[in-house]
């Protein structure tokens, strides 16, 4: 199996930052596309920012500018570096990845989230 760890949500006054971090383990053969997804009470779960295995990027426009997604391929991680946050940027930040495990082809995981308060 494959869990999906996420790190470094908290409380921010608005204009600050943070760093989301989001590390995969288990029998991984490999892991393609890395996302972050949000979710704010009463609203859908939306794609914030995704990055391929090779590097490239994508951004929701909420976030451009002001996001930046990385990751470590050898330590199988993503990042999320977040910055002047505003109070809407508030909900549960959750890590997907898209894992091929061995003798299986490729499926989404979840992770379990972490929590991202921006107050004003």
């Amino acid at each position: 199996q494959v869990q999906l760890v996420e790190s470094g949500g908290g409380l921010v006054q608005a204009g600050g930052s943070l760093r989301l971090s989001c590390a995969a383990s288990g029998s991984i053969f490999s892991i393609n596309t890395m996302g972050w997804y949000r979710q704010a009470p009463g609203k859908q779960r939306e794609l914030v920012a995704a990055i391929t295995r090779g590097g490239s990027t994508n951004y929701s426009d909420s976030v451009k500018g002001r996001s930046t997604i990385s990751r470590d391929n050898a330590k199988g991680t993503v990042y999320l570096q977040m910055n002047s946050l505003r109070p809407e940027d508030t909900a549960v930040y959750y890590c997907k990845a898209f894992v091929a495990i061995t003798g299986r082809g490729p499926v989404d995981y979840w992770g379990q989230g972490t929590q991202v308060t921006v107050s004003s």
